[in-house]
C-alpha cells in the first residue's frame, strides 16, 4: 500500500523539485544593468546597483574631486571611478597614479597586460588593462582587473575585483564601456 502511494506522490514531487530547481537556476547573481555615472560622462554595464563616494584625491601632482561608483555581487567587487583634471596635459601621469595606486593597495604581483579596446576615448599613451593578484589589507587573497582609460581631461578607473574573477563578468564589464552619447 505504501508503495502504491509513493508511486501517485513521486512525479508530483518530482516535478516539484524541477520546477524549484530552475526557478532558482533562474535567478541571476548578476543582475547587469546599463549605468551612466552622473557627471562621468561615460556608460557601462554593472552586475549590482552601485552607489556613489566621492573624495579629493592626488593624482599628477594636483588635487582633484573623484567620484567612485561601485557595488558588490557574485562575490566580487564592481567599480568605476573618473575625475576631470581639467588640463589634458595631466592626463597621461594620472591614468599612471591611477594603476600605481591600485597596485600598491594589494601589492599587485603576477602583472599581465589584457587587451583595452574602448571606443570614442582619447588614445593615451598610459592607458591600459591588467590582471594582477594580491592581498586585501586584512591578508586575504585578492585577484583584481583594472583599465585606465580618458576621454579629454576625465580620467578614468574601472575595476572588478574578488577573491576569483569570472571570465564571463569581466568581459561583460569591460566591452561594455564606453562614452555616453
Amino acid at each position: 500500500m505504501l508503495l502504491f502511494k509513493l508511486r501517485a506522490v513521486l512525479p508530483r514531487v518530482v516535478t516539484a523539485a524541477v520546477v524549484a530547481f530552475a526557478l532558482t537556476a533562474c535567478t541571476p547573481t548578476l543582475d547587469w544593468r546599463e549605468v551612466r555615472p552622473a557627471g562621468s560622462g561615460a556608460l557601462l554595464l554593472m552586475p549590482c546597483k552601485p552607489s556613489l563616494q566621492s573624495r579629493a584625491v592626488p593624482l599628477a601632482n594636483k588635487k582633484v574631486q573623484m567620484s567612485l561608483w561601485s557595488c558588490d555581487a557574485g562575490g566580487q567587487t564592481w567599480a568605476l571611478a573618473h575625475a576631470d583634471m581639467g588640463e589634458p596635459g595631466k592626463v597621461n601621469a594620472a591614468l599612471v597614479d591611477l594603476q600605481t595606486a591600485a597596485a600598491a593597495n594589494i601589492g599587485a604581483v603576477d602583472v599581465k597586460p589584457l587587451p583595452l579596446q574602448i571606443p570614442g576615448v582619447t588614445p593615451y599613451t598610459a592607458s591600459q588593462r591588467v590582471q594582477w593578484r594580491g592581498q586585501l589589507p586584512d591578508g586575504r587573497p585578492v585577484r583584481a582587473q583594472l583599465a585606465v582609460f580618458a576621454r579629454g581631461s576625465v580620467v578614468f578607473q574601472a575595476t572588478m575585483m574578488g577573491e576569483t574573477l569570472s571570465a564571463e563578468g569581466a568581459e561583460t564589464f569591460f566591452a561594455a564601456l564606453r562614452p555616453a552619447p
